[in-house]
């Protein structure tokens, strides 16, 4: 039986603890934090393992096939090359590193040592993406807009943007992610910031952007724009969404929620509720037009880890689908539009 540790005993790592326990051919060995409180409380919700506070004496101790990384940020880096030099398969959270060079090199070493390594960006794992693959596959897309809205998370490195990377990196990595799977990988970015609007009386030691927007063309030529802020109090500031656009029709897709396609004759979206979409019925938003819906109806993180843990137990990571080399791209996706922030200037996406 394969064993799993844990480095990274916060919120994300009980996100993937509530899967990894339901997995019986797994051993759970180890949970490390540099708070001991809260690996002493995986081992108890795991109700097997051991904890930890130094990661190289849980490597020693335990000797884990493989490891879920599910640390801040900022942190990343010493963690993985120890990981890989051992030989341990691993399982790192987005957005894997605000060092691109740094991420350039884990890559390399990953590949250098055949590692197999996965990336938490479960949302690829979704059934809403077959259909908005069928819908861009059959149509020729001019445009795209999107945009994430949400509060300011409640963990103090978040606020510091050098910390975080701020909203669009460490949230919104999502969007641009999916963005890439769908529609394929980004040429420049011109991204413009926006502060004033959260108090520090708010949020003590807030440091990051509240709001900014981002122009991007993809190398297919394609033109888009990505909004994204952590300005809301409330699900009623703004409808987050990603609306892909053609000469006559257009997908809205919401993330790991649904999507709903406009434009189509309703004989054509009968059509494709019983073909290869599998739409959950259609909606009117006026007399003219009928939109075809698909709901979110798996268990995308589950889908998610459940690959990694077979992709290791077999030898064969063909069917993961967010690997580090293909994550990176997104990484520099966001770091470029950081970058682009910081200099006023447009910025070549380039790993």
């Amino acid at each position: 039986m394969k064993k799993l540790a844990m480095i990274g005993c916060g919120g994300i790592g009980g996100y993937h603890l509530e899967h990894f326990v339901n997995f019986k051919d797994i051993e759970l060995v180890g949970f490390c934090d540099l708070i001991a409180e809260r690996a002493e409380n995986f081992v108890r919700i795991a109700g097997k393992g051991k904890s930890f506070t130094d990661f190289r004496k849980m490597y020693d101790e335990t000797k884990p096939d493989m490891v879920l990384i599910g640390i801040p940020p900022y942190a990343h880096g010493e963690i993985e090359f120890e990981t890989i030099n051992r030989g341990i398969h691993l399982f790192v959270e987005k957005p894997v590193s605000l060092n691109l060079s740094t991420a350039k090199e884990i890559r390399d070493k990953i590949a250098e040592k055949k590692i197999i390594s996965a990336v938490g960006f479960q949302c690829r794992y979704d059934n809403i993406n077959e259909a908005a693959k069928d819908f861009i596959s059959k149509n020729e897309i001019v445009t795209m807009q999107g945009s994430r809205v949400g509060g300011v998370p409640e963990v103090d490195w978040w606020r510091k943007k050098d910390l975080s990377g701020g909203q669009l990196v460490e949230q919104t990595v999502h969007q641009m992610d999916m963005l890439r799977y769908l529609l394929g990988d980004v040429d420049t970015v011109y991204s413009i910031p926006t502060r004033g609007f959260i108090k520090d009386s708010e949020w003590v030691g807030y440091d990051t952007d509240d709001v900014s927007t981002t122009i991007f063309k993809f190398k297919s030529g394609i033109v888009g724009t990505m909004m994204t802020g952590c300005y809301s109090l409330n699900g009623a500031s703004w409808d987050s969404k990603i609306t892909i656009g053609t000469r006559g029709s257009r997908l809205d897709y919401i993330l790991c929620g649904k999507t709903v396609i406009y434009g189509v004759d309703e004989k054509d979206i009968a059509a494709e509720i019983a073909g290869v979409v599998k739409g959950d019925g259609m909606q009117r938003r006026n007399e003219n037009e009928v939109g075809i819906t698909v709901n979110s109806n798996v268990d995308f993180g589950t889908l998610c880890d459940r690959t990694f843990i077979d992709a290791v137990i077999s030898g064969d990571p063909s069917k993961i689908r967010s690997p580090y080399s293909d994550a990176l791209k997104s990484v520099a996706f966001v770091l470029a539009c950081n970058e682009s922030m910081k200099t006023g200037q447009p910025v070549k996406v380039e790993v």
